[in-house]
């Protein structure tokens, strides 16, 4: 069994991902790369070897019951722990996103992988984290998902949006109930601002680096459960 800190990343193949996978291994941590496509994932996890990080490829994807459970029993084969868990992985759904022109089964398409998939990981992965003598999940949200954001009248928040949305905000809801229910594991929200990644074709302003620095900063310094973050610090509800 590895002394190291023990990482997973989901979604960790490119964008924040990656870089959450990269800042976590500069650290010295074992990081697992969760990706569902094989080649972005090799390809990931090599690039990070070849930076000195102690990569390990991980086949995940999160809306599959078979595929999460095989994770964790790769996890367990070769470590027998999992010290900190980062939920990235998400989907948009695309467009439109008004709520009297979305598809409803986009709705159920964002919900299942922002949401039931974080569900899925995050039980699959809890008996490894208990056997953690510091056990960590960061779930990486957005600032729209905040309601009080949302509510504002200056549009702040950016455009109309009945699946993505409305998604993170469940995703809040869901990591305040788990953070009650596991007070012996640490469990927050991070929000990594507007980054450019394919997510929005590359629309954002901020670095995949710099969207990545919450979720670093929440896996190892950040006190306290059932909180939501973002570089500034704390973000209403």
């Amino acid at each position: 069994m590895s002394e190291s800190t023990i990482a997973l990343v989901t979604g960790a193949n490119k964008g924040i991902g990656y870089e959450i996978a990269t800042g976590l291994g500069a650290l010295g941590w074992v990081v697992g790369v969760g990706a569902r496509d094989a080649e972005r994932r090799e390809a990931a996890v090599a690039k990070l070897r070849a930076a000195g990080a102690d990569a390990f490829g991980v086949p995940l994807d999160v809306t599959g019951d078979a595929s999460v459970t095989a994770a964790a029993a790769l996890i367990e084969e070769r470590f027998g722990r999992l010290d900190v868990l980062v939920n990235n992985a998400a989907i948009t759904g695309g467009v439109p996103q008004e709520p009297t022109r979305v598809d409803p089964a986009t709705v159920l398409r964002v919900v299942d992988t922002n949401v039931v998939g974080v569900i899925r990981v995050t039980n699959a992965m809890l008996p490894l984290l208990r056997r953690s003598a510091r056990p960590r999940i960061v779930n990486m949200s957005s600032s729209v998902g905040s309601l009080t954001r949302q509510s504002a009248v200056d549009g702040s928040t950016g455009p109309i949006s009945a699946a993505y949305s409305p998604s993170k905000t469940f995703l809040n809801a869901v990591t305040v109930q788990y953070a009650k229910e596991l007070p012996d594991i640490q469990i927050n929200l991070g929000c990594p601002g507007f980054t450019a990644t394919d997510l929005n074709n590359f629309r954002g302003v901020r670095t995949p680096s710099q969207g990545a620095a919450i979720a670093i900063r929440l896996a190892t310094d950040i006190e306290g459960t059932g909180g939501f973050y973002e570089d500034a610090g704390r973000i209403p509800w």
